[in-house]
């Protein structure tokens, strides 16, 4: 991979920016120029690749699959497939130009719109929320614990939930302990109808539900994080966040089958379906947007990678701040960055990734940095398989690896 000259400044520029909260001093044009190349593939080599690509694929996903698939090498679609139906009822084709639910791969977009806003010295990450949402209830929790998970904030989807469950053992017919789930809480719903991002805070201010960890202290993964940065951005900007996402991101990079999912859209709610193909309907916890909510295609993310990569949406010095762990390293060599997952082994390159799953959506993003490689499946037919997309990665790199990542 033929890198910028410039690169060796990104260092500099990192050192000196991360410690202020502020924006480093930068090009915060919306589109930057850029002197990145890509080396040229030969036939040949495209050829090679995707006929190894195609192999593992097909052993991997085989005829159960349902959704899309593009692996790109040096910029460069290798290989793609699409299968399986859009809409089961009406035997509507997924293609090209099918936008599937990215479920948590939507937070990437969440995260690089904040650290775009801290370029352009809009955004501190330093500062706490309140700074931002003055009557948000956790007043130590700071932007950059948003985007790296460190809050210790409640998960959304656990506290607004109207019916409780226990799990607890009790015997059978047959004597034996079996493990059955008990229905402890079934509380009026905190407002009728579909909840958005304001809703969560409001509950937040309103109850004040425990945080699941102190701030700062210990990676949680959790969805209200993602949520609170997208009406920051709101905030910040003035714009509501799917428009705001649209003209500086989806728009300006042609994303053209790219969109949020809000209230004001449902009538563009696309279901996705169970392992037995019944589709899931639209429920209270569908328009909340920041942690999910993204629509897109598997050609448009790639559009998304290469801006990225290419470094036409934001500065690489702040791409490598967002690439930097930011908790301690787990057993299985896993850890969180802004906006980031990464997977961090040793003697290896790093991998930059985020997975994702709604309802019956499942999809992977996978980024082969060092390789120039992509790896997207973005499925609408739950397929927990999906997620090991990632051994597609041995055709480039020459290793077999069967490591898991996270949901």
């Amino acid at each position: 991979m033929i890198v910028r000259i410039s690169l060796l400044l990104c260092v500099f520029f990192l050192s000196c920016a991360c410690g202020t909260g502020q924006g480093p001093k930068l090009n915060t044009e919306s589109t930057i120029a850029s002197s990145f190349t890509y080396k040229n593939l030969g036939v040949g080599e495209k050829e090679k690749l995707a006929a190894e690509i195609r192999v593992k694929y097909e052993k991997l996903l085989g005829k159960n699959f349902s959704g899309e698939i593009v692996v790109a090498k040096n910029g460069e679609i290798i290989f793609e497939d699409y299968k399986g139906f859009a809409n089961y009822a009406t035997k509507l084709p997924v293609g090209a130009e099918t936008p599937i639910h990215l479920a948590s791969i939507s937070k990437t977009f969440t995260g690089m719109a904040a650290l775009k806003l801290w370029e352009q010295h809009k955004l501190d990450l330093q500062a706490p929320v309140t700074k931002y949402i003055p009557n948000f209830p956790y007043t130590d929790v700071t932007i950059e614990h948003l985007l790296s998970h460190r809050s210790g904030l409640p998960d959304y989807t656990y506290f607004m939930e109207t019916h409780k469950y226990l799990a607890i053992k009790t015997k059978n017919k047959k004597g034996r302990w079996v493990k059955k789930l008990q229905l402890i809480s079934n509380d009026k719903p905190f407002k009728d109808g579909l909840y958005t991002n304001q809703d969560v805070l409001d509950y937040m201010v309103i109850k004040r539900p425990a945080p699941q960890a102190h701030t700062d202290k210990v990676f949680k993964y959790c969805n209200t994080n993602y949520v609170m940065l997208a009406l920051i951005i709101e905030k910040i900007t003035g714009q509501d966040f799917p428009t705001y996402m649209s003209e500086v991101i989806f728009k300006p990079l042609k994303m053209n089958n790219t969109y949020i999912f809000h209230s004001k859209v449902v009538d563009k709610y696309l279901p996705s379906y169970n392992y037995k193909m019944q589709p899931y309907r639209i429920e209270k916890y569908d328009c909340i947007y920041g942690d999910k909510n993204v629509y897109s295609t598997a050609r448009d993310m790639l559009l998304w990678d290469k801006a990225l990569t290419e470094g036409t949406f934001l500065n690489p010095a702040t791409l490598q701040m967002a690439y930097q762990p930011k908790s301690p390293l787990t057993k299985n060599y896993h850890n969180y960055g802004l906006g980031w997952r990464m997977l961090l082994k040793p003697n290896e390159e790093k991998l930059i990734y985020h997975n994702g799953w709604w309802h019956g959506n499942n999809t992977v993003f996978t980024r082969l940095l060092g390789e120039t490689a992509t790896i997207i499946i973005l499925g609408n037919r739950f397929n927990k398989t999906i997620y090991k997309g990632k051994e597609l990665a041995s055709v480039f790199t020459g290793k077999e690896d069967t490591t898991s990542l996270v949901e």
